[in-house]
């Protein structure tokens, strides 16, 4: 069959339409998606799909940093906002706007976390006589004084005081957004009480006795913080473990993920008290399946006090080096002979599990005759040489 010159025509007329349906329709106010044709020190053109390729502002790329300039590239597909769109007899004019782009995304993003009640974190990067300036994107907020947790961090001299603020990251909340008043308003009371509420909730279910995964947080000369699942719980200084230590650094590092023992949950105060050691084997009671009378270790100098110098073994048990157990010298304090940190041998003289107590010698380690009339002497004695170790319980 032979087709006629009007069915050849209709043909063109078809594919035109098809093509013309191809081209995007643009309108002034909103943000398309196009992609990079050219680019310019002082000119960026962008094709959005329409008759013809928009140009960015050459004054709008003066909103932008040389850094974030330089990511655009050609072929890029970056967000646009449509300014205007400008027809004359030849062509149609676009005029596209990058930072503008961005803000309204923004103000997009503001909306969509103000519904879903979502707390954010902000850096202040200002402040006037009525609150706090943060940043969120492009766009500037505004957390008044009175939706500040300590309001009361203000008086006569607030904006002096809130220049301490200055770089702060704060959580917050979104109570109010108005995109044509370009008002945003956060509070970081909401995001404090909203935290408060979902504390409450999480520590509802746990139980004294439970043992959970958590990561440690921060770290202070009295403890460990560590969040298990929402909540921060301590670990005093005396729950990380079965040794004496001067501070956690010595038993932990913030990231660590870490299993915890919950001592008590106090729901009034929202304070959760946790263990470390609780779920390590209490080193008294296995005592005599690591050590033995007689026995030269390698230790650690821990503390000294004026009747003799603690030392700590393998990380697991700490005894007591007495002063006249120290040098076959007279001395008049253990500082004359070792010092905190000091890596020692030394020889075990005394085990005591009932008690918590470990009598050590730096002065036998050697001395295998002072060992022998040492042993003699005090057969039948239970005590450890020095009374003075009753002035300090050794437990850890």
């Amino acid at each position: 069959m032979i087709s006629s010159d009007d069915d050849k025509m209709m043909t063109m007329a078809e594919l035109l339409a098809q093509q013309e349906n191809l081209v995007r329709v643009v309108k002034p106010g909103e943000i398309v998606k196009g992609v990079v044709a050219r680019k310019r020190s002082s000119e960026i053109l962008v094709d959005v799909g329409a008759k013809s390729e928009g140009m960015v502002d050459p004054k709008d790329l003066n909103n932008l940093s040389p850094e974030e300039l330089d990511q655009i590239k050609v072929g890029d597909t970056i967000p646009v906002y449509v300014v205007s769109i400008e027809n004359d007899q030849e062509e149609v004019h676009i005029i596209l706007s990058l930072s503008q782009a961005r803000v309204e995304k923004d103000w997009e993003e503001a909306e969509r976390i103000f519904a879903a009640k979502e707390t954010i974190e902000s850096t202040v990067i200002g402040n006037n006589k009525g609150g706090l300036i943060v940043n969120f994107g492009q766009v500037r907020g505004f957390v008044p004084g009175s939706q500040l947790v300590n309001a009361q961090f203000g008086g006569p001299n607030k904006p002096e005081r809130w220049n301490q603020l200055m770089g702060e990251k704060l959580q917050l909340k979104i109570i109010e957004v108005d995109r044509e008043r370009n008002r945003l308003i956060l509070s970081e009371r909401a995001a404090a009480e909203e935290a408060r509420k979902n504390k409450a909730n999480i520590m509802v279910d746990l139980t004294e006795g439970d043992v959970r995964t958590g990561r440690v947080t921060s770290l202070a000369d009295f403890g460990a913080f560590v969040d298990i699942g929402g909540v921060d719980g301590l670990i005093h200084l005396s729950e990380l473990a079965w040794t004496r230590i001067s501070h956690p650094r010595e038993v932990l590092k913030v990231g660590d993920e870490v299993k915890v023992y919950i001592l008590s949950v106090d729901l009034d105060q929202q304070r959760v008290a946790l263990s470390l050691k609780r779920l390590q084997p209490e080193p008294w009671s296995q005592v005599f399946d690591y050590y033995e009378i007689n026995q030269i270790v390698d230790a650690v100098v821990t503390k000294l006090t004026n009747f003799g110098a603690f030392a700590r073994i393998d990380d697991r048990i700490e005894g007591l080096i007495h002063i006249s157990e120290l040098s076959d010298k007279n001395i008049t304090h253990p500082r004359e002979v070792v010092s905190e940190g000091q890596a020692i041998k030394v020889r075990i003289i005394h085990i005591d599990p009932d008690r918590r107590r470990m009598g050590l010698s730096m002065k036998q380690v050697e001395d295998k005759e002072n060992w022998a009339a040492y042993k003699e002497s005090s057969a039948g004695d239970t005590s450890e040489p020095g009374s003075e170790e009753d002035k300090e319980t050794v437990e850890a």
